[in-house]
């Protein structure tokens, strides 16, 4: 798929699902907060969001974290437009900056930083990409040495009844997103190149996961 047609694909999906997105995703989007509340952030971090959606979790990050340098991709310029509402309302447009990019093309460049990223968020957005190896290897170029990486996204429900997890997939596909578990076993090869570390841990008996990869310094 060309770089448009992601673009157009994703702005077909959400032209309308925009303007009730928070509201419908609080209910199963877990683990995005507790996320927020331990980033191992730094006094002034250079911080992005590859699949920002409407800004969300960027506006509750500047909301605790008053000098930090938040930056959001979207592969929707639909989704963008709430979410620039969002950082307009909050009044955040001085410190958060939003552009249209793919997760395999965006740069620091691209959204007016000159030096690479101190650490990346993928929520819930990694579920969604057919191309993740190719996303996340770009992601690792955009990081600096020593910089991290943080998912939370669904899991396989090990914990949950099986009702509950069919329930969940045939809803989820709707929306073209499924858990991956390929990508557990790609961060801890990525490790065991000595690439990095990694921890990964599930989240609500395995509902989600979150995982977390520094890279080596």
């Amino acid at each position: 798929m060309s770089a448009s047609d992601a673009h157009s694909a994703m702005d077909k999906m959400y032209r309308h699902q925009r303007y009730i997105y928070d509201l419908t995703r609080k209910y199963y989007l877990f683990g995005r907060d507790k996320l927020i509340r331990e980033l191992p952030v730094g006094a002034n971090d250079h911080i992005c969001e590859v699949g920002c959606g409407t800004a969300r979790n960027l506006v509750l990050l500047a909301k605790r974290h008053k000098n930090l340098k938040l930056y959001g991709i979207d592969a929707s310029t639909e989704m963008l437009k709430t979410a620039q509402a969002s950082v307009d309302a909050a009044g955040f447009a001085p410190q958060i900056k939003l552009e249209a990019a793919l997760s395999t093309d965006f740069t620091p460049a691209k959204l007016g930083h000159a030096k690479p990223f101190d650490r990346l968020i993928y929520s819930y957005s990694l579920s969604m990409m057919d191309d993740w190896r190719q996303a996340l290897e770009h992601g690792f170029r955009q990081l600096k040495p020593g910089g991290t990486l943080h998912v939370v996204d669904f899991g396989n429900q090990e914990g949950l009844p099986a009702w509950f997890k069919k329930l969940l997939g045939g809803w989820l596909n709707q929306f073209h997103v499924r858990f991956r578990p390929e990508i557990r076993a790609w961060f801890e090869e990525q490790a065991a190149k000595g690439r990095g570390t990694t921890t990964y841990r599930p989240v609500m008996r395995g509902y989600a996961y979150r995982l977390d990869f520094q890279l080596k310094g």
